[in-house]
């Protein structure tokens, strides 16, 4: 993404804090044979639920609790000394942040849906609140 931006220069730092959540044992199933395998309704609530993990597998209320440390220690750090970040994470990873980022309960957060590659950009106050905006701004230097 940096390439195709001719920003090759930007530094990237990787954590698997970021990671995805972990569904273990319906990795690798899509969700037609997920259902097959271990029914409908089943596999609706390992998906949906905030506390209920798939076997082998993490919950969101998992995800969050990896995440949120790493939010809160390096990421809100770098932002309120009035750095931009772009991060890059998947799905459920961004859904702890945005749980973080807005102070959403756990029924509120399992409503948001992020579909694939879409972007979103949030204005971090100096109180650390954060605002969805349209646009992105670099900050002033």
């Amino acid at each position: 993404m940096l390439a195709a931006m001719g920003q090759q220069a930007v530094p990237v730092e990787g954590n698997v804090a970021l990671n995805e959540r972990d569904y273990g044992d319906l990795t690798g199933l899509n969700k037609d044979e997920a259902r097959r395998q271990f029914g409908e309704e089943q596999v609706r609530v390992w998906r949906r639920s905030y506390s209920v993990a798939p076997p082998h597998g993490e919950s969101l209320r998992g995800t969050i609790a990896r995440v949120l440390p790493y939010y809160v220690g390096r990421i809100l750090p770098a932002v309120m000394r009035g750095r931009a970040l772009l991060v890059v994470a998947h799905g459920n990873s961004l859904r702890a942040m945005i749980l973080a980022l807005k102070g959403l309960s756990a029924e509120a957060i399992r409503k948001v849906e992020l579909g694939t590659a879409e972007l979103r950009f949030y204005q971090i106050g100096e109180d650390a609140s954060a605002r969805l905006t349209d646009t992105w701004t670099l900050p002033n230097d």
